[in-house]
Formats: C-alpha cells, structure tokens, sequence
C-alpha cells in the first residue's frame, strides 16, 4: 500500500484504517465454564422458578454495590415498574425523567396512571440537565428519574438538593451505569432506590433479568407484595419470616398487589452469581481500554470524551452504550451523520449518529389510550397537561446532531485500540474534504 493511498480518505477510494477486525475486542458477557455449571446445575435441578439462588445473588449484589437490600427481576422493566409503585407514584401523579433515554426509565408510569413531564439533556454528560428539572416540579410531581446515560453519572448533588428541597424521590435507572462511580459513590445507591437491567447485551449481562436496589424497608417491602407474591408475608410456604414484608402489606400475601410475577429465572441469578466474582477486574480492563482510546483522540478537533474529568472520583463503570460528543461548529459545520459515514467507510461499524431517540414527542405519550378512557392515557389522570411538541427540549432533539458511536472495547489492545483512535482522527483532521 502506497502512502497516498493509505492517508486518503476511504470515502473516496483510500484504504480503510481498520481492516481485519478481531470479535474477541468487542465479544461479551464473557462466559466460562463457571457460568456454564452454574447455569447446568439449575436445569438439572428444576429449579429455575425457585428464589434460593436468587435471594444468594441479591445478598451478593447488595454487598457489592453497598446497599441495604437488593431485589431480582424477571428484566429491568420491571424492576422500574416495581420501584414507581414502592415509591408510591399512582394516578394522577407525575414524574420527571429525560428525554433522551430506552423507554423502560418511564413508560410504565402510564401503567399506574401517572404521566411523564419530560426534561431535557445537558449537551455535555448527555444526562437529564438538573437546571431543567424545578421548574417542572407541581403538586402532582412525586419523583425524578435519573438515567446514568452511557455510563456517565449524573449530578446527583444538584438533583438530590432539588428533590429534597420538594420531597420527592429520586429514582436511578443504572442500566447504562454498572459499576459506574459518582465522586467515589456507586450508582444506584445515590437516590431513594434504583432499577437497572441485567439483559444480554448490558454491561452486567446474564440473560433477561433486572434488580431493584434501597436503602429503604418501606420502598423495598412495597416492591416485594406488588410483584413477588411467593415473599410477601410470612412465615408461610411461600416464603422464609427473614426475607418476607413484614410491615402492613404482610396481609396480602399469596397474591401480589399489581397482579404481576416479578420472579428472577434462577438460571439468570446463578449465572450473575458467577459474574460478580469476575466484574470488578474486567470493567477495570475495560475502563482502561476506553481511556486509552479517548486519550489518543486528546484534542482532535471536532470530537469529545462523553467521560468525566480524570479528578472528579467519577467513572463511567463497565461503559456501556459509550458515545462521543460531536461539535459542528469546529468541524466547518459538516454534519455528524456525514462524518459518521466516513467513520464507517474507515472501517468502524459502531460509529453512527445520536442514540436513543427522544421521547417526549412519540405518540405514546401524546396518543395512546391504555384503558380505552377516550382520551390519551398520558392527560386521562392528570390534573394538568404536560405534554411536549417539536422544539421544547432543543438538547434532546439535537442528539444526531450532538453525539455518534464509538466502539466498546472490552480488552485493552493497545494496538487495535490506536487503529480504531486513527479511525475518528483521520476523518476530522481531513473534514474539509468532505465539506465540498
């Protein structure tokens, strides 16, 4: 390969940087035969709807992430749906979350009668903007939902403040955030209580499974008798007297409140058992890899870290879901959807425009009509409307504007890291070219 070549841009007929890709950089969960015989003991066992394994991983996950108690999921929409209700938020109630965000972080409010008032993003952390939130706070809010988006941390100072101040909850959606630090404080231990995935693709991945995290005996007994029937109340069959509700909702036990089966599938809870003991040491390995890819593109024009400053005591955990920030302006204006594109051409599938795409202008929230009242569900409670058109959260309608994709490196090769950094670089520093 000539020198000419190799440095013209592969847009226009250059050769791409990246060429023979390796699967292993970017392959996880990583499974070992560890995860295979825990897994193989629970089907020859049967005892995949049973809890014993599950309450063994709550115990651990708890100890891990330092919180008082932790509960299993069947997913983590459900570990969500679980936290609204332990949190008391029912009809005619609203929260506030991002727009930018998986609808799992608030949908199922709708599901209780509640509705969403939504907030935009900062343009920086690509997290909910806390100078967005206490204008939003009414009679009827009862909690603001915090996603740690792409593993990066929230201002949990500012938005705590904010929900003291008007006593409401706080609560996180760590699904992006496993093993993700603010100023030294996990997340998922910062706000009253968290709800988080566990799905095959997230950065603590063992299948379909979630987890609810407190500190609080109320919110996690009410998330118990809504949707773990077989553990609220007790002594009974279904349940030992040390994890079962004890408070006043230990009446209801043998049906759960909201008529849904919240139960973890134990072949999940026994692989996650297996996974914690390894995750601290491959998230470290994975945050080094990250870093060193973002330290290589260190004043390139154009492109930002979506990380948090080096001395803050923040990280961004195993980096799920990572981003860069994209800024036009520095770039001569030309388009992230068109850099993205040459990203590509370079050899570098993960590098498309923007992420999830903002809610708070989909139907649902403007049209839907759950429980066929003739009007949306989304109003049909409340006693104001909230509801948001084009052109009220400017930050979260910018997001193919602002962010693109990177790749999420799941072993530090240093080699492969820097073909990959060459990638993002050789784009930007020849940007002009694809401006005419």
């Amino acid at each position: 390969m000539n020198d000419r070549n190799s440095s013209r841009l592969a847009a226009f007929g250059g050769t791409p940087v990246v060429s023979n890709q390796n699967p292993s950089l970017f392959k996880w969960p990583i499974v070992t035969e560890e995860d295979e015989q825990a897994v193989l003991e629970v089907l020859r066992a049967g005892a995949m709807s049973n809890t014993d394994i599950t309450k063994k991983f709550e115990a651990e996950y708890a100890a891990w992430v330092g919180v008082r108690h932790a509960l299993g999921y069947c997913n983590g929409t459900a570990s969500l749906l679980g936290a609204f209700w332990g949190c008391g938020i029912g009809a005619g109630d609203e929260v506030i979350c991002p727009s930018v965000t998986y609808w799992a972080s608030c949908t199922a409010v709708l599901g209780l009668g509640a509705t969403v008032n939504f907030a935009d993003i900062d343009p920086d952390t690509l997290c909910i903007d806390p100078g967005d939130i206490e204008h939003r706070i009414g009679p009827w809010t009862k909690a603001i939902v915090v996603v740690h988006y792409g593993g990066y941390p929230c201002d949990m100072d500012r938005i705590t403040t904010i929900a003291r101040r008007h006593g409401i909850k706080v609560i996180e959606d760590v699904s992006h955030a496993h093993g993700s630090l603010y100023r030294g404080r996990p997340c998922g231990t910062l706000g009253d209580v968290a709800g988080l995935s566990m799905m095959a693709g997230k950065g603590f991945a063992i299948g379909e499974a979630g987890m609810l995290l407190t500190d609080s005996d109320e919110i996690y007994e009410r998330a118990i008798a809504y949707g773990h029937y077989e553990r609220t109340g007790g002594p009974s069959r279904f349940a030992k007297s040390e994890s079962a509700v004890k408070g006043p909702l230990a009446r209801f036990r043998g049906l759960p409140i909201g008529g849904h089966k919240h139960r973890m599938n134990q072949t999940c809870s026994a692989m996650g058992r297996v996974q914690l003991k390894y995750f601290p040491e491959r998230i470290a390995e994975i945050q080094r890899a990250m870093n060193r890819f973002w330290d290589l593109l260190e004043g390139v024009p154009g492109i930002r870290a979506h990380r948090p400053p080096k001395d803050s005591g923040s990280t961004m955990g195993c980096w799920y879901f990572p981003r860069g920030l994209y800024r036009a302006e520095e770039l001569g204006g030309l388009p992230c959807e068109v850099f993205c594109d040459a990203v590509r051409a370079e050899g570098v599938e993960a590098c498309s425009p923007g992420s999830n795409s903002p809610l708070h202008a989909h139907p649902v929230f403007h049209e839907a009509d759950i429980f066929h009242q003739g009007q949306p569900t989304s109003v049909a409670f409340g006693q104001r409307d909230v509801r948001q058109g084009s052109g009220s959260l400017p930050n979260a309608e910018r997001i193919t504007e602002i962010s693109f994709g990177v790749p999420w490196f799941k072993h530090d090769d240093a080699a492969a890291i820097e073909r990959y950094a060459e990638a993002y670089r050789k784009v930007a520093l020849q940007h002009d070219e694809l401006l005419t």
